[in-house]
């Protein structure tokens, strides 16, 4: 027989605290005068408390009735009740949905654009298309195997960027109660040797074409003109890196003064990178000028007018049948500008390399890049090496005239 009867819990719902029935059924009641019923049961020598319903919605009868049936369920039947809760709960969230909410609440706190891009597309790009449509309560460990498998020997820094991003996300679910565990631990059966292979460690240098080959190269790449065609020319003229030239818009060229302003957000170091345009860096931006699309401010657009995809640039090499890699194009300027005895310092600035040297980095202030009047080192660099990849063509001298380009409301 219960303690509680029908008006000792009208009564109570008007006095805050908690009273109880018996056999662990409890009426709580807050200051702000809801009420609701609690089960209160010891599960593998632990407590747990399980909410049964609003008391304004179950009567007394009802609560114990209830209570009966769970108290079956927990000792008979031996079921987690909270984790078959969390996972209904869990069942209505996607891990999409669980990855785009972390990635909201969290990006902002992260330094650079170009993670906070490149955290999302990675699962997008990986994840999703295993992963997307499932609900986190019900992703197990051979899921995420599933996904990481095609990718783990292949691209491995980017299969544990993904493993980790994943697990992240299955950690938020659960502290948000859509999933009833932690993610599984990458020092567990995530771990390479146990539920993953052993990665092969091979580090290679991305293939950089020989600079001997770029004139050559060039001429064969502007025989079939297109913005990815045209970003790749622009990125070798300018020794940039992918996302530098994929990201571009209008308002970053001074194209009178002949220099681009990379803003920060767009670098990898996270500041902004000045870039003194040569003849033919300018006649590139005259003819992207002329196909630029309305309603955009990219150079390069990609579909709709966005950037354009991280693979394009890559694309237009295989589809050249060229074995090069973009990033080698940075390499193949690096050992043009040796041979032709340009200074370290001026190259690596050029490049927008992290001066390795605390000391010279706290005292060399100089950017190489002169003022109009007397351009520095990085002008004369830049212009050299233009003149370079252009020489393999004739009467490659003549620059398109380039107006400023007015940008789109």
């Amino acid at each position: 027989m219960g303690k509680l009867t029908a008006l000792s819990v009208k009564a109570a719902l008007t006095n805050p605290g908690a009273y109880q029935d018996g056999d662990g059924l409890f009426l709580k009641v807050d200051k702000r005068g809801g009420a609701s019923w609690i089960l209160r049961l010891q599960r593998d020598g632990k407590r747990q408390d399980i909410g049964l319903g609003s008391a304004s919605l179950l009567s007394l009868g009802e609560a114990r009735d209830k209570a009966s049936e769970l108290r079956k369920a927990v000792k008979l039947q031996r079921r987690d009740i909270l984790a078959e809760k969390k996972d209904a709960i869990a069942a209505k969230v996607t891990f999409s949905d669980a990855a785009r909410q972390y990635h909201a609440e969290n990006a902002a706190g992260w330094k650079s654009t170009i993670y906070r891009r490149q955290w999302l597309a990675s699962l997008e790009n990986y994840a999703f298309p295993k992963l997307g449509n499932m609900p986190t309560g019900s992703i197990m460990t051979s899921d995420i195997i599933a996904v990481l498998t095609p990718i783990w020997q292949k691209i491995p820094e980017t299969a544990r960027q993904v493993r980790n991003r994943i697990c992240a996300v299955l950690d938020y679910a659960h502290a948000k109660g859509w999933r009833s565990t932690e993610a599984p631990s990458g020092g567990g059966s995530l771990k390479a040797g146990r539920g993953l292979p052993r990665q092969i460690k091979q580090r290679e240098n991305r293939k950089a074409m020989p600079y001997v080959a770029l004139p050559s190269f060039l001429i064969a790449l502007r025989r079939k003109p297109s913005y990815g065609r045209l970003a790749l020319e622009l990125l070798i003229l300018t020794g940039v890196r992918s996302q530098e030239v994929r990201l571009a818009t209008w308002d970053e060229f001074d194209l009178e003064g002949r220099l681009w302003t990379i803003p920060a957000k767009h670098m990898k170091r996270n500041k902004a990178h000045i870039v003194p345009l040569s003849d033919a860096a300018l006649a590139v931006l005259a003819k992207a000028a002329a196909l630029k699309l309305a309603g955009t401010d990219q150079v390069f657009p990609g579909i709709d007018g966005r950037p354009m995809s991280d693979m394009t640039l890559l694309k237009v090499l295989r589809d050249m049948s060229e074995p090069y890699h973009v990033h080698g194009f940075r390499s193949a300027f690096t050992d043009w500008a040796a041979n032709e005895g340009y200074p370290d310092a001026v190259v690596e600035a050029a490049l927008a390399h992290k001066t390795p040297d605390a000391v010279q980095a706290a005292y060399r202030r100089t950017t190489y890049l002169g003022v109009p009047s007397q351009p520095g080192q990085r002008v004369k660099l830049m212009s050299d090496w233009g003149r370079f990849c252009d020489s393999g063509l004739s009467g490659s001298a003549a620059v398109v005239p380039l107006k400023p380009v007015r940008t789109t409301a």
